[in-house]
């Protein structure tokens, strides 16, 4: 029996491999390796598949990255690398696999037009749970938010940050999104401006 990671894989692998509009559910259960019978049993329509697999890959997505923070943290890293290490494991990891197929462009923008409700609620999940371990850090001494941030805010604009991040032009080679994380994390908690002489 597959486990749902397993499927999830198969799933993204075989979108990633053949792109949204080549698929037919005929071609999706062979890519999953599957019988379209059983397909149909999970899914009504490449579309739910589809979604599935965007609500699946973001919360794994968001899972990994706060452990990739905490074990950061543990590991006695400073505040702009912890946080710098959740974005590049939360969006940084999806990025580079998405980067290594021909049909990025195409399957980022059918995740934006048919999942775009699922990517907002992962948004809202990872932000809020971005600002509990923000005041966890907090708690830790690691870090002082402003009181007129706040860990809400300060969690709203890393996000954000992230998001532009993945999107900015000229194209970040996927290699180097850590570093752009990096400094954006550092910009943001220290800020880039110097105060006048």
């Amino acid at each position: 029996m597959v486990t749902r990671l397993e499927f999830v894989s198969r799933l993204e692998r075989a979108f990633l491999d053949h792109g949204y509009e080549n698929l037919t559910m005929t071609a999706l259960a062979k890519a999953v390796d599957v019988t379209r019978r059983t397909l149909y049993n999970y899914f009504s329509s490449k579309e739910e598949a589809f979604r599935f697999l965007i609500e699946n890959v973001n919360t794994q997505a968001v899972e990994v990255g706060m452990a990739a923070g905490r074990a950061a943290w543990a590991d006695g890293r400073d505040v702009v690398d912890i946080l710098a290490t959740i974005l590049d494991t939360r969006y940084g990891n999806t990025r580079r696999r998405l980067a290594r197929s021909p049909h990025a462009i195409e399957i980022n923008d059918q995740a934006f037009r048919r999942c775009r409700d699922i990517m907002i609620a992962s948004a809202i999940g990872f932000q809020s749970e971005l600002a509990r371990f923000i005041a966890e850090l907090e708690a830790g001494r690691i870090l002082r938010v402003r009181p007129d941030v706040g860990p809400g805010t300060l969690a709203q604009l890393l996000a954000d940050g992230a998001r532009g991040t993945n999107q900015s032009l000229p194209p970040i080679d996927p290699s180097k999104l850590h570093l752009r994380y990096r400094g954006m994390v550092g910009a943001l908690l220290h800020g880039t401006i110097e105060a006048n002489p």
